[in-house]
C-alpha cells in the first residue's frame, strides 16, 4: 500500500514565486492536507496536483500564522459548499491546537457566510489536540501529535506511522527542539524547515527570524539519525538552484538521501 506526499508549496510565509509551505499525503483515494497556505491559491494547487476536494477527510493546522491558516479558511469554504451542493460525503476533520483551531473558527465565522458556517460542528468538525494526542488518518494510519516549543507561537508537529511500519515527522517551520527528540530521532522521513542556505545567511538573516539553514537541517538529520530529509519553507529568490545548491549544502553533514521539492512535486513514501 503506497503513501504519496505531494508538495503542494514550498515557500516561506513571504514567498511571491512559490506558493507557501504545505502538503497533502495520499493513500488509495484519502487525503490528509497538512496546512493550506495563506491563501485560495490552495484550491488551484490542489486542482494542478489532481487531488480532489472530497477526497480530503483530514486537515492538520500546524499554527495560526497568516502563510499557514488562511488557505484553511478557503478549504473549509469549498467543502462545505461541496457539502451543500450534494458533492461531499460524510464529515471533514480539522485537527490541531485549541487555540489555533479558535482563530480559524472565529476567522471562518466572521468572513464566510452563514450556510457554510451551518456546517461547523456538525460535519465539519474541529478537534483539539494536546500534546501527545493522537487520532488516525488514510484508513487508520495513527498519528501522534506534539507541541515543537516555539518561542513565537504555539505550534504542533506530528508522527505518522506509514505501511511497513515506516515513519514520517512533520517538525514544522522552526529550528529543533530537544523537546521533540523522542519522536524524530530514527524516523524514516524527516521533513524539516530550512529557511535559506548557511552561506546566504547575511542576505536572508534566518536566525533573526528564528529559523534555520540547509546546513543545521543537515546536520540535525545527521544526528537524529533519520534515513530521508525533506526541505522546505525556503526563501524563493534562489529557485532555479535552489534543489542542487540545499541538497549540497545538507549533504556536508548529512550521508542519507536528500529531497528539496519544487511546488507540485510528488514523492513516493512507501
Amino acid at each position: 500500500m503506497s503513501v504519496k506526499l505531494t508538495m503542494l508549496g514550498t515557500g516561506n510565509a513571504a514567498v511571491t514565486r512559490c506558493y507557501n509551505t504545505c502538503f497533502a499525503l495520499q493513500c488509495k483515494d484519502e487525503t490528509f492536507l497538512v496546512d493550506a497556505g495563506g491563501g485560495n491559491a490552495i484550491l488551484s494547487q490542489l486542482e494542478k496536483a489532481g487531488i480532489p476536494l472530497q477526497s480530503i477527510h483530514n486537515l492538520f493546522v500546524t499554527h495560526a500564522h497568516t502563510d499557514h491558516i488562511l488557505g484553511c479558511v478557503w478549504v473549509v469554504r469549498m467543502v462545505a459548499q461541496a457539502m451543500n451542493g450534494g458533492k461531499y460525503a460524510d464529515s471533514l476533520h480539522v485537527w490541531g491546537a485549541a487555540s489555533v483551531l479558535e482563530v480559524l473558527e472565529v476567522i471562518c465565522r466572521h468572513t464566510l457566510p452563514g450556510k457554510v458556517c451551518a456546517h461547523l460542528g456538525v460535519d465539519i468538525l474541529l478537534h483539539p489536540l494536546e500534546d501527545d494526542a493522537s487520532f488516525t488518518v488514510l484508513g487508520g494510519m495513527p498519528v501522534t501529535a506534539f507541541d515543537i516549543g516555539s518561542t513565537k507561537a504555539l505550534q504542533f508537529g506530528f508522527r505518522l506511522l506509514l505501511p511497513g511500519d515506516l515513519a514520517l515527522v512533520c517538525l514544522g517551520d522552526e529550528p529543533f527542539n530537544e523537546r521533540t527528540r523522542c519522536y524524530a530521532e530514527r524516523a524514516d522521513w524527516l521533513l524539516c524547515e530550512a529557511f535559506c542556505l548557511y552561506s546566504d545567511r547575511e542576505r536572508f538573516k534566518p536566525y533573526e527570524k528564528h529559523h534555520s539553514t540547509a546546513l543545521d537541517a543537515g546536520r540535525l538529520a545527521a544526528d537524529l539519525q533519520v534515513k530521508n530529509l525533506l526541505l522546505y519553507h525556503t526563501e524563493d529568490k534562489t529557485l532555479a538552484s535552489r534543489k542542487f545548491a540545499y541538497s549540497l549544502e545538507a549533504a556536508t553533514h548529512f550521508a542519507g538521501s536528500i529531497y528539496v521539492p519544487d511546488d507540485l512535486e510528488e514523492i513516493y513514501l512507501s
